[in-house]
């Protein structure tokens, strides 16, 4: 089953992380927490399929 609260709250808590960074102009740690959260969260749904 997939588990929809865990890759909400891994989205979430990367976009909140983000948007910290981006107000201290950090944009490459900002794109690359996003891109990292984006691989987990695929990462739990493909998991959750098998």
């Amino acid at each position: 089953m997939t588990d929809y609260q865990k890759m909400y709250t891994t989205l979430f808590n990367a976009v909140t992380d983000a948007v910290e960074k981006m107000e201290a102009q950090n944009y490459g740690d900002a794109k690359a927490l996003l891109i990292a959260a984006q691989q987990r969260a695929e990462e739990i749904y493909i998991t959750a399929q098998n």
